[in-house]
């Protein structure tokens, strides 16, 4: 990861934007106590011809940052992607019940790994902190009657590669190598250290003053 000179005005804890409408990296971020302002990107999240699966994932972080932070000048952003790679390709968001069990068939009894990349924009619009987390999961094998329960819940069609690793398919999941919460959508350490450098973390025992 790479950032800036770190910044040391703690005032502007909190004043920052998530640039995300995801539930899950909102959680994240919350349940560690931090405050911030949410916007979600209208970058369109489709990949590119010669495009890499990590290129991609960059790709979206930054557009989705800069989109952001385009609208709101004057403002820090945080943006971020993830993607599932499969025998190296990208796994976005399912199109429907059909692409979901497609997905979800071939996940099944092997490992896969998840990316996720995110951006840290400072006020000028600069980039302040980027990078690419990667982990490794192995899912068990699954009977056809596992995957259509699962994908009649609901809950694969927001999910990159179908699945929330954190909701109903965590009785998926035999093994994680790597960050969990990466898995999740947000790699919380990497995360921690690049709002920590750019004096924006807020630290626990302020939160709960506030």
């Amino acid at each position: 990861m790479r950032w800036l000179e770190p910044q040391r005005d703690k005032r502007r804890s909190g004043s920052w934007i998530l640039a995300s409408a995801s539930p899950r990296r909102a959680d994240l971020l919350e349940r560690a106590g931090q405050r911030f302002d949410r916007e979600g990107s209208a970058v369109e999240e489709s990949l590119r011809a010669g495009e890499g699966s990590l290129e991609f994932t960059a790709r979206l972080a930054h557009d989705k940052a800069r989109d952001v932070a385009r609208r709101r000048p004057g403002r820090w952003v945080l943006a971020a992607d993830t993607v599932v790679i499969v025998d190296g390709e990208p796994f976005g968001k399912p199109r429907d019940a059909a692409h979901a069990r497609a997905m979800l068939a071939r996940l099944s009894g092997r490992k896969h790994e998840v990316a996720t990349a995110f951006v840290l924009l400072d006020s000028a619009g600069r980039i302040f902190a980027a990078d690419v987390v990667r982990s490794e999961v192995v899912f068990r094998r699954l009977e056809p009657a596992d995957i259509d329960s699962y994908v009649q819940t609901g809950e694969p069609f927001d999910k990159a590669g179908g699945y929330a690793i954190q909701g109903g398919a965590r009785r998926f999941i035999q093994e994680v190598n790597g960050s969990f919460t990466n898995v999740v959508g947000l790699p919380m350490a990497e995360v921690e250290a690049a709002l920590r450098a750019g004096g924006l973390w807020i630290e626990a025992s302020t939160a709960r003053e506030r």
